[in-house]
């Protein structure tokens, strides 16, 4: 028995965006007041993910904010030649405030704002709800270029995303304007059903969880939208149901290795890349996802 379309319908809705923009708003308005180490700084706030990308579902909490410096960039150099790597040490040398500097001064912010509410996670810093403000996630960034192969090293040949540092100094790099223009582009292109398809599919992932056919954190929805996005847009449109069933045939029958993150910037599925859906978990997923609608049952 398939899911009708009138389930999947209830599940295209978008959950909740007031209380996200005034969560946006709250911490917003104490990270750009005169008193914060902000004030004088050049920096970037923006929302990422779902509520970022209008693809967030009503159990959907937390709320991600990105807080970016934008006069310090960070580099990589990968697909330089060393001729340009050394033009590049010469014309940019290093500076003394960074990312390490500038997360340390947010968090004294944000604490003195909302002292036990906050609490500091390896990636981002957690804010507890509260009084109408949802559960939120500040991660603190710098900019990055990375650098096409070709480049000089000194001209504007690269892409433009953010980085962060893990406790043991490991940085993590994403492009999240890259995949909100691409989503935006997308669900344009396939008539706005785009979006509406990506909130299907992250209910019922979640129905999948709370239903025992598949483990937490094997789907998270940053690869279900990178996943559907790869999608041709005529397999969108007419009804949910096919819109379902052509879409998710249509990865059964691709290559996984060729399928590309929202942003264009990285596979989607590769083992041992922190940016990429493991395999065994992709897989895991598909299989469950099959399992689940062919014994779907009210």
């Amino acid at each position: 028995m398939t899911i009708p379309e009138s389930q999947l319908k209830t599940w295209s809705a978008q959950g909740s965006i007031t209380q996200s923009a005034a969560t946006y708003d709250t911490i917003k308005k104490v990270l750009v007041d005169s008193s914060s180490p902000c004030y004088s700084k050049d920096i970037s706030i923006f929302l990422q993910g779902s509520y970022g990308n209008d693809t967030n579902v009503w159990r959907d909490s937390d709320v991600d904010i990105v807080v970016r410096l934008n006069q310090t960039f960070y580099s990589d150099l990968s697909h330089l030649e060393q001729g340009a790597k050394s033009s590049f040490d010469t014309t940019y040398p290093n500076v003394q405030y960074g990312f390490h500097e500038f997360r340390a001064e947010i968090i004294d912010c944000l604490t003195k704002r909302f002292g036990s509410d906050l609490k500091l996670g390896k990636k981002a810093i957690f804010i507890k709800g509260n009084n109408g403000r949802r559960d939120a996630d500040v991660l603190v960034c710098a900019k990055l270029r990375r650098y096409r192969q070709g480049s000089t090293g000194t001209d504007n040949q690269y892409d433009e995303g953010i980085c962060f540092f893990l406790p043991d100094n490991t940085r993590v790099i994403n492009f999240p304007e890259q995949q909100r223009y691409n989503c935006t582009t997308k669900h344009q292109n396939s008539s706005e059903w785009f979006k509406k398809t990506v909130r299907v599919y992250k209910n019922l992932r979640n129905r999948m969880v709370e239903d025992g056919y598949l483990a937490e954190g094997v789907a998270p929805s940053y690869f279900i939208e990178g996943l559907l996005w790869n999608v041709p847009n005529n397999n969108f449109g007419t009804n949910f149901e096919d819109s379902v069933v052509n879409s998710f045939n249509w990865v059964v029958n691709a290559d996984a290795a060729q399928l590309a993150c929202a942003n264009n910037l990285f596979w989607l599925i590769r083992e041992a890349e922190g940016n990429c859906w493991k395999p065994t978990d992709f897989e895991a997923y598909i299989s469950a996802t099959q399992k689940y609608w062919n014994e779907w049952s009210t």
